[in-house]
């Protein structure tokens, strides 16, 4: 096991923050286009896919959130994957932002109140994280693979039977944030690189199914009950995978009840998104 260097670790965490900026841009504008698209269907991939695609601006955000891909790889291979998460969970206020302007109209305040608090219990997780390691290990296939196993099932209870208790699009949200995270997760290993390349496969599967998952999301429901669920899954879920499965350390006393805090308003944040509107709340339809 050997400590990053600190330039490294700072040029991953800058990286971090630019993906940040390229993914919550590029799944709110993503939203507004698809939600004003004909119905999708999984069953009509081609067609989809054409009408996706054909679209110009949906085509360059698109292009702009594989630009945050790359610069999120790049991330994890200089820092932490717990650091690389907490810093571009700062995204989630972009995309609170991104929302609005795009909607034009104000934001419920439970959504604020959401975004607030998710924000609140990950910074507080970075907080925690201070004083542990700057490294961890490579991982181990039972591990990645056991995490894999995990969130396949997770995603599977989000789209049926939860998300009928949820807001609109939100099941197919915490489903695609779940596999996005996934996906993450096993990228951390693959960039070590050697027999850990095959895992290439698995994470592509885990992206394909992460991008059906977050547009039929989108015409679903609104970009923060979608996307911002699914930022949610994407930011924090890594973070425990990379206590679990790399073994990124965290210290105990003070700074391990901190991130236990952290964690339950990342969950109270998330289930004010999620919950479903009521009657005096309830938000104008998501297609023009």
């Amino acid at each position: 096991m050997q400590h990053l260097p600190h330039a490294s670790l700072v040029l991953g965490l800058v990286l971090a923050l630019a993906t940040a900026v390229a993914f919550n841009w590029a799944w709110v504008v993503q939203h507004t286009i698809t939600s004003q698209m004909p119905p999708l269907s999984a069953r009509r991939p081609r067609a989809s896919l054409r009408l996706l695609f054909g679209h110009r601006r949906w085509l360059f955000s698109f292009l702009v959130g594989l630009a945050g891909w790359v610069f999120y790889v790049l991330a994890l291979r200089l820092a932490p994957l717990s650091l690389v998460q907490s810093v571009s969970a700062g995204g989630l206020g972009l995309l609170a932002v991104f929302a609005q302007r795009a909607s034009g109209e104000p934001l419920p305040r439970r959504e604020w109140f959401g975004v607030g608090m998710a924000i609140l219990g990950l910074v507080f997780l970075s907080v925690s994280l201070a004083g542990g390691s700057a490294s961890g290990t490579d991982g181990s296939w039972l591990a990645v693979t056991s995490w894999f196993v995990v969130s396949l099932a997770g995603a599977g209870l989000s789209i049926w039977p939860l998300s009928r208790m949820l807001a609109p699009g939100a099941g197919l949200g915490i489903a695609a944030g779940v596999m996005y995270a996934a996906a993450d997760v096993g990228t951390k290993a693959a960039v070590s690189g050697g027999v850990f390349l095959a895992l290439i496969v698995p994470i592509s599967a885990f992206h394909g199914m992460a991008f059906t998952l977050i547009q039929l999301a989108f015409q679903r429901g609104r970009a923060l009950a979608t996307a911002g669920l699914s930022s949610f899954c994407t930011n924090a879920l890594p973070i425990a995978g990379g206590i679990v499965v790399y073994h990124e350390h965290v210290p105990g006393g003070v700074l391990g009840d901190l991130r236990l805090v952290a964690f339950a308003c990342v969950v109270v944040g998330a289930a004010s998104v999620a919950r479903r509107e009521r009657l005096d709340e309830e938000p104008a339809p998501v297609a023009a």
